[in-house]
């Protein structure tokens, strides 16, 4: 990720899914932080996409984009309940980002598999290799 506005969108989208039930849990706001301070972002920044998300901004690589879905994959699995708004909007998220629908499916699908839900990084890039090449 290469400029602020991408790196202040990526926090952003993951803020808004984490608010799917319209509050964030404690462990979904210290993951976030922990993200937002990965990306150099500074607390009150992040504070401040709390309250008023960017504006969405295309991510330009299917590297960054597929790094970006993993990452609210890991934050949908924080929680011990998945809610089909939940699968719904990780779903719709990783079709925006312009994601293959089979390659969502099976990231979800395969999410069951793996302990405490957390699909590895490695699978999921085999994933869309797949469908892409």
């Amino acid at each position: 990720m290469t400029n602020r506005i991408e790196k202040l969108n990526l926090l952003s989208e993951m803020i808004a899914f984490a608010q799917t039930e319209d509050r964030i849990e404690t462990f979904e706001y210290h993951f976030l932080y922990s993200i937002a301070k990965q990306l150099d972002i500074s607390k009150a920044d992040f504070q401040y996409l709390l309250d008023h998300p960017v504006t969405n901004v295309h991510l330009k690589s299917h590297s960054e984009r597929i790094v970006q879905f993993h990452r609210l994959v890991l934050l949908m699995d924080f929680g011990e309940h998945i809610s089909s708004k939940q699968w719904v909007k990780i779903h719709n998220f990783g079709l925006r980002m312009g994601l293959s629908h089979e390659s969502i499916n099976r990231v979800l699908d395969l999410m069951e598999s793996f302990p405490n839900n957390m699909v590895p990084a490695d699978f999921l890039i085999d994933i869309f290799k797949v469908h892409y090449n």
